[in-house]
């Protein structure tokens, strides 16, 4: 991680050595199994349906440190998960969602309406078996490789050992071998998988590569948006984890916004979720102790830092939508490795004119979203999916009391706190935003990633990335899926 990002992961954040999987190895006649293991947690059986699964030794969800090789397995073998998947199922390279090609065919759903994995298909798996309460891996196993068996999806499982060991992997890996690429820990892991992509020399390509959100960690707010998206109730932990391995056996894939965000110390990163000052980064932070107790861990740090309220002072302005106006000339624009952020001038000059500059400086908390859910209980923007190039920017004004944000956080659980109409509560949708602290207090969380306190701004990206995500049909039922919401999605 970039050295103003401190290694907290906050949200059941850990990470991948940057080491590639030896190649797949013919399987010679008949079909290749479900799925293939890499990591010390998972024993590799034989292509032989009678072979024994033999497990390796060590606790549940605990990383052990062994050779490349061992950790890859040697020749890659699969491992036997239930229904076969055809041979010789060859990955697929996806267009960006501004340049997908006719040629993809494999993308298109029937009528071409929407994009689509191939079936049968291959996908790396990243996995934090240290996310929430320990149990990820033990929860792959039993809820999701089933489901991926019968849906002829293979897979190669990587475990993450430390901070940035996923972002290491995919600024190397071989992109090409995989139709999607699965994260199953907290929004953490997503967010380092998406900001190796960017690091890559071939980022345009690389991010264009389907990403598929599985929730393993303590903060699953990612994963509980995709849920809302296709439409189910609200569900946590292993209802959750089911739903949203429907939604990889579904196959659909919709284009996900992408938030650019630019620091004083010259740091630029990429946000796929959130950016939050304040209140909420402090509870994500100060929470980190209690991560055994999984999202239970958030309410608790709520309680505590409303017992020691704090105020935050600091300069906020935005680019609401509506006031978008033509580019500013390239001089004054940031350009680095990456997308042009076109409405973003450098953080040592004023804000554009027609940027709107709040004109209160003492906050209690300040929230980029870019999704309905800030955790699977907390719907935070019950207005729903941002439009393409659009955040959600909210922020609470200092003065409102401990009961009115004690009942505003209760009613988050669904989607409630809204309908207080606290004069304190703001909700604008903007495209980009400035945030300068005046002082040290308080910390940045960027999808639950500690980042010091200093002058950011960020702007939204339309449709910069593949996501696999609901669809406007039922899904194939498999307990404990929720049934769907009535209406439109």
């Amino acid at each position: 991680m970039p050295a103003s990002l401190a290694p907290t992961g906050p949200l059941g954040l850990s990470t991948l050595p940057g080491c590639s999987p030896a190649d797949k190895e013919d399987p010679g006649p008949g079909p290749p199994a479900a799925g293939s293991v890499s990591g010390p947690d998972l024993a590799a059986a034989e292509n032989d349906a009678s072979a024994p699964t033999v497990p390796a030794p060590g606790g549940e969800g605990e990383p052990h440190s062994q050779s490349r090789d061992a950790l890859l397995g040697s020749t890659d073998k699969e491992l036997k998960a239930g229904a076969a998947v055809t041979a010789n199922s060859a990955p697929t390279a996806l267009g960006g969602p501004w340049q997908r090609k006719p040629q993809d065919k494999a993308m298109e759903a029937a009528g071409g309406s929407r994009p689509l994995l191939p079936r049968p298909c291959r996908v790396l798996v990243l996995l934090n078996p240290r996310g929430g309460k320990g149990k990820a891996l033990q929860l792959f196993q039993s809820r999701v490789q089933p489901l991926l068996a019968e849906a002829e999806v293979s897979f190669t499982l990587m475990l993450t050992e430390r901070q940035n060991h996923a972002r290491e992997l995919v600024r190397t890996e071989e992109l090409g071998r995989w139709d999607a690429l699965v994260v199953m820990s907290g929004d953490g892991l997503m967010h380092e998988v998406v900001n190796g992509l960017m690091e890559r020399p071939d980022w345009e390509t690389a991010i264009q590569k389907p990403l598929c959100s599985l929730p393993g960690g303590s903060g699953n707010a990612l994963a509980a948006s995709l849920n809302h998206y296709a439409g189910y109730e609200q569900v946590t932990n292993e209802d959750l984890l089911t739903n949203c391995a429907q939604l990889l056996c579904g196959r659909f894939l919709s284009p996900m916004n992408l938030l650019s965000l630019h620091t004083a110390s010259g740091l630029r990163l990429y946000s796929v979720l959130s950016l939050a000052w304040g209140f909420i980064a402090d509870v994500d932070l100060e929470s980190e102790k209690y991560r055994r107790l999984g999202e239970m861990r958030f309410t608790v740090g709520t309680f505590l830092r409303l017992a020691a309220l704090r105020i935050y002072q600091g300069q906020l302005a935005y680019l609401p939508v509506g006031s978008v106006v033509s580019k500013p000339p390239a001089s004054s624009t940031l350009v680095h490795q990456g997308p042009m952020d076109t409405h973003l001038v450098p953080l040592g000059e004023p804000v554009p004119s027609h940027w709107t500059v709040v004109p209160e400086q003492d906050f209690v908390l300040v929230l980029a979203l870019l999704h309905t859910h800030l955790g699977s209980e907390m719907f935070m923007a019950p207005m729903g999916c941002c439009a393409s190039g659009v955040m959600h920017l909210f922020y609470v004004r200092a003065g409102v009391s401990r009961a009115m944000l004690l009942r505003l956080f209760l009613a988050m659980e669904k989607g409630k706190h809204m309908e207080y109409d606290c004069p304190h509560l703001v909700h604008v949708p903007v495209v980009a935003f400035r945030l300068e602290p005046k002082n040290r207090r308080g910390v940045f969380a960027v999808d639950g990633e500690l980042m010091i306190s200093e002058a950011v701004q960020g702007q939204v990206h339309p449709d910069y990335f593949w996501m696999v995500s609901g669809c406007g049909e039922p899904l194939p039922s498999h307990e404990p899926q929720q049934k769907p919401a009535p209406g439109p999605l």
